[in-house]
């Protein structure tokens, strides 16, 4: 897969396959287009060569409502949590649920609470996202996004921004997802999240992937930059 913005090549070439149930981490400096990568996968961004495929669909060349039914199957958490402001935190989770099913109201509020309970924010229901710290945002948003029990999770900087113990906890439910079934992709620059997640990692840089294996096999690569980011404490 190959992608270009306004003649600047962001991704060039790369090929990767996630297994099911398993993590795949994406690592790279700022700017190499591992945001860019995830987008792809939602289909947000098309290619301008190649395929991508979700549980065995092409999905670039689908129209928006075929492209809906892959995304119902998909959860995305992005970095700034992306809650809406003006909705309560039960309401946002809720959203998905309003927005794509036909479930009453009183069982979609069961679900959205649990979904909370699931992320320890069940007190937090009726309070405004202005009201939670940055922690509890995102904890909060993946909740939403895991409100219609997604089989895939695209996760974006999951710690940027956290403190290293709340950071810690993010992992943790993201391990937990992945233990219930989730297949879970990450991109991160921050090293410990790779290895507290990742059963499978890549370092993207300069368009390529330029390093691909687990943990392990990463630290023992002879290339200078994968060398650098695995003995970080944050990475790039």
């Amino acid at each position: 897969m190959s992608k270009s913005f306004g003649g600047l090549k962001v991704l060039d070439d790369i090929t990767f396959e996630i297994s099911k149930a398993k993590a795949f981490v994406l690592l790279g400096r700022s700017g190499t287009g591992k945001s860019v990568t995830l987008k792809h996968i939602i289909g947000l961004v098309r290619p301008d060569k190649g395929h991508v495929f979700v549980d065995g669909r092409e999905i670039t060349q689908l129209d928006a409502r075929a492209l809906s039914d892959v995304r119902k199957h998909m959860g995305f958490l992005f970095q700034s949590a992306a809650l809406f402001d003006s909705m309560t935190v039960g309401d946002n989770v809720a959203f998905p649920l309003r927005r794509h099913t036909d479930l009453p109201d009183k069982e979609i509020r069961e679900r959205a609470k649990q979904k909370l309970a699931d992320v320890g924010l069940e007190r937090e229901f009726d309070k405004m996202p202005a009201e939670l710290s940055g922690g509890m945002k995102k904890r909060a948003a993946l909740a939403r996004a895991m409100a219609l029990d997604p089989a895939i999770l695209l996760v974006d900087e999951p710690s940027a921004g956290l403190d290293p113990i709340t950071a810690s906890e993010i992992d943790e439910l993201l391990v937990q997802r992945k233990h219930s079934g989730a297949t879970i992709v990450v991109v991160t620059h921050n090293i410990p999240s790779a290895r507290a997640i990742g059963d499978e990692l890549a370092v993207l840089h300069e368009g390529h992937i330029i390093a691909q294996g687990t943990a392990g096999d990463l630290d023992r690569s002879d290339d200078p930059l994968v060398k650098t980011f695995m003995r970080s404490e944050a990475g790039g």
